[in-house]
């Protein structure tokens, strides 16, 4: 099999070996407190603490009182524990069937330059971990049912 090889390769390779070295760093991230380690349904294993109700995170702590009990109960006055920590972004799991928030919800949050991202909870749990990772300032609303 013949692969066609472009002219920017062959310059590349025409490159002394000093200037192709590129440097690759692996690390793992460490757990913190808000690192979500494990989900079932029904329960959230958030660092070393498990979880069984509905559950809020912020980049540094983990709201368990004071949250509403669904999608529906959810509003600006119910979500000022997360809201507080004026994060960049508010990921709301829904559970493990797909739900929408109250629409005038959304709206309150995008006059005040919040966006939400509603999705399953375990898809909501790997994109607050990956914001996490990443540096980002999520917040993180999770429903167990």
């Amino acid at each position: 099999m013949v692969i066609p090889v472009s002219p920017v390769f062959i310059r590349a390779c025409e490159r002394s070996a000093a200037e192709r070295t590129i440097a690759l760093r692996f690390s793992r991230d460490p757990l913190n407190a808000v690192t979500i380690r494990r989900v079932e349904r029904g329960r959230l294993l958030i660092g070393e603490e498990t979880y069984e109700a509905t559950v809020g995170l912020t980049a540094d702590r983990v709201i368990s009182d004071a949250l509403p009990s669904s999608l529906g109960a959810m509003s600006i006055e119910t979500l000022a524990p997360l809201l507080d920590a004026r994060p960049e972004m508010l990921v709301v799991g829904s559970g493990w069937s797909a739900a929408l928030p109250p629409r005038e919800l959304t709206f309150e949050l995008a006059k005040r330059g919040l966006g939400m991202e509603v999705m399953d909870t375990p898809a909501a749990c790997r994109t607050f971990n990956i914001l996490i990772g990443e540096g980002r300032r999520p917040a993180a609303l999770l429903f167990m049912d």
